[in-house]
């Protein structure tokens, strides 16, 4: 059958891609910008991809007329890209406005779980969006589930950063909240069970695994089961502010992300049914076995998204095509060329920069220069990347986006998402036997060039020795 897939590049939407493909499905992603569709040629080269911006459709691809059903995965939770329940209410009705021209026989949508009158924004748009699609003339499947376990999801990813950094933890009282955590892997049981299912046309469902548990249990069970112990203290003075500062700081989360979770997190998230289960007849995963299930992806290097490379994990806004020309004037530079490297040995080190590689020079300096920006509200470097010699447009790299990742022109280009007093650019071209770096600073104001040239010393020989080291590394 043909399926729409919207938010393909999503976390959830890069997981079940591959999974309707191999059922033999014919799959249409709908993506804002294809450059960031960061999938393998072979995966592309079966799928059909429309450019599509749902918050902005006048200039949009048409969907085909005779596709068969369609997953709506859009969300956002970026207070930094104005105000999200606009934004997430606007791309519903826009999408109804074009999926209903359609032949479509059902659309599935996976929202939240929403146990409590008084709630967070995030949840509260996630059930406007839900009674948006549900007003609709078109089958609908809706799909509630909580907290997401798997390699590179958000929720796993905080756990993670908590429990190996923080053997001692002081927290606020939402660690009592109960929640009912689901595996990805069950997730996507899940949205492939129902597709086209007549028993589960215009209904929803709430889905999680067997196991109810506190945020407080969730971190002590994530360290049984790497074999180690935590103690964490509940104390009440830590206010929702002061939470999401603690939040923003030890985990790899934005602090406008941190604000969203930490005020999702006060909401009992539960299941109320499992009859999704039993007519699917799907045995969820528990939590440990999410966990467990999670570090074999990471251990073989085979993770296949992460939440870190959405844009709600940096500062940028949504369009990178608007960055992607550098500028040439009103601007400051350091340029360093490095003549008779081996092209393919120098691309291949390009493609490791970065995460647990590093910068190939003074390392210790790219951290320092991280734990500031995380003291001033920036990412940091916690963000690493998401795959040890893969590079996709779009992809987070420390505290750096990806642009552009072209092998074929042998270019890198990286945006500096840190707090600065002005934009930056970091450029990688190799031309025959000559490797070319360019680091591009367009100040503002009179700080922004304080900025630039109090660096400038630092600059002489870090630079220096980063363009001799990609290309002498082996």
């Amino acid at each position: 059958m043909k399926i729409l897939l919207t938010g393909a590049n999503g976390y959830i939407g890069m997981r079940l891609l591959p999974q309707l493909l191999d059922a033999g499905h014919d799959v249409i992603c709908a993506v804002r910008d294809p450059k960031r569709l960061s999938i393998s040629n072979d995966v592309l080269e079966r799928i059909k991809v429309i450019t599509f911006d749902f918050s902005d459709i006048t200039e949009a691809e048409a969907i085909p007329n005779d596709i068969d059903a369609a997953y709506y995965l859009l969300h956002s939770m970026s207070s930094t890209q104005g105000d999200f329940e606009e934004l997430e209410n606007r791309c519903a009705h826009n999408f109804c406005s074009l999926i209903q021209k359609t032949k479509v026989k059902q659309v599935i949508y996976l929202s939240g779980i929403v146990n409590d009158k008084n709630l967070s924004k995030h949840l509260r748009s996630r059930k406007n969006v839900e009674q948006i699609l549900k007003d609709a003339p078109f089958n609908l499947t809706v799909l509630r589930a909580g907290i997401i376990v798997g390699s590179g999801s958000a929720s796993f990813e905080i756990i993670r950063d908590l429990c190996e950094k923080l053997p001692f933890m002081i927290t606020p009282k939402w660690v009592r909240t109960k929640s009912q955590p689901i595996a990805i892997r069950s997730v996507m049981e899940f949205l492939i069970g129902v597709l086209l299912h007549p028993k589960c046309m215009n209904d929803a469902f709430d889905i999680g695994g067997p196991n109810v548990l506190t945020y407080k249990e969730m971190l002590h069970s994530y360290a049984r089961t790497r074999g180690f112990k935590n103690w964490i203290w509940i104390i009440p003075i830590m206010t929702p502010r002061l939470s999401s500062y603690w939040l923003h700081f030890v985990t790899s989360t934005s602090y406008p992300l941190a604000v969203q979770l930490v005020s999702s997190m006060k909401m009992e998230v539960v299941a109320k049914d499992t009859r999704l289960q039993t007519l699917l007849n799907i045995k969820p995963y528990t939590y440990v076995e999410a966990i467990e299930m999670a570090f074999i992806k990471i251990e073989q290097n085979s993770v296949m998204s992460s939440w870190k490379d959405s844009m709600v994990s940096g500062s940028l806004p949504k369009d990178l095509k608007k960055y992607i020309q550098v500028p040439k004037y009103g601007i400051l530079k350091d340029e360093k060329k490095l003549k008779g490297i081996d092209p393919e040995q120098t691309l291949k080190s390009l493609w490791k920069i970065g995460g647990d590689q590093g910068w190939y020079y003074a390392n210790w300096l790219w951290k320092l220069r991280g734990y500031l920006d995380q003291l001033i509200g920036g990412v940091g470097l916690r963000r690493g990347r998401t795959h040890p010699d893969k590079i996709f447009t779009g992809d987070s790299l420390d505290f750096w986006r990806v642009l552009l990742a072209d092998k074929k022109e042998q270019r890198l280009l990286l945006y500096a998402e840190m707090k600065l007093p002005g934009e930056a650019w970091l450029e990688f071209k190799i031309e025959g036997d000559t490797l070319h770096q360019t680091a591009t600073f367009r100040p503002r104001g009179l700080w922004g060039r304080v900025y630039w040239y109090s660096i400038v010393p630092l600059h002489f020989f870090l630079f220096k020795g980063m363009i001799r080291n990609i290309a002498r590394k082996q």
